[in-house]
C-alpha cells in the first residue's frame, strides 16, 4: 500500500465490543430511547404539486416535476417541455376527480 504524502499513517481499525446491561452514567427514570418528534399536524396535505427548477444560467436546461395524489406523475426537461408540463398540470387540476372532490369540502392545493 502506497502512502499519501499528506497522510503518511493509515487509519487504525477499531474494535467494537458488545455491551450488555444498563448504560453507565444515565440518570434513573430518563429514557434512553429516541422517541418520535411530537409535532402537531394542521391537516394540510398537498394534493397536486408542480416543482420547477430554473437555474439562472441560460445554458442550463430547466426541469419540472408534476405530481398529483391520484397517481399522475410527469417530468420534463427543457424550456418547451417545462412550459408544456405547466399547462398540462393546470389542465389536470381542473379535470382530476380527486381534486374536484377536495374542492367541494375544502381548499385544494
Amino acid at each position: 500500500m502506497s502512502r499519501h504524502p499528506r497522510f503518511p499513517h493509515a487509519a487504525k481499525p477499531r474494535h467494537l465490543r458488545l455491551v450488555v446491561g444498563d448504560r453507565k452514567g444515565v440518570a434513573e427514570g430518563v429514557p434512553i430511547a429516541v422517541r418520535p418528534d411530537p409535532q402537531t399536524h394542521n391537516g394540510y396535505q398537498p394534493r397536486a404539486v408542480l416543482h420547477i427548477v430554473a437555474p439562472p444560467d441560460w445554458s442550463v436546461a430547466p426541469t419540472a416535476h408534476s405530481w398529483c395524489s391520484c397517481g399522475r406523475e410527469r417530468q420534463a426537461v427543457g424550456r418547451a417541455a417545462v412550459l408544456s408540463l405547466v399547462a398540462a398540470h393546470n389542465e389536470h387540476r381542473d379535470t382530476c376527480p380527486q381534486l374536484a372532490n377536495a374542492k367541494e369540502g375544502g381548499k385544494a392545493v
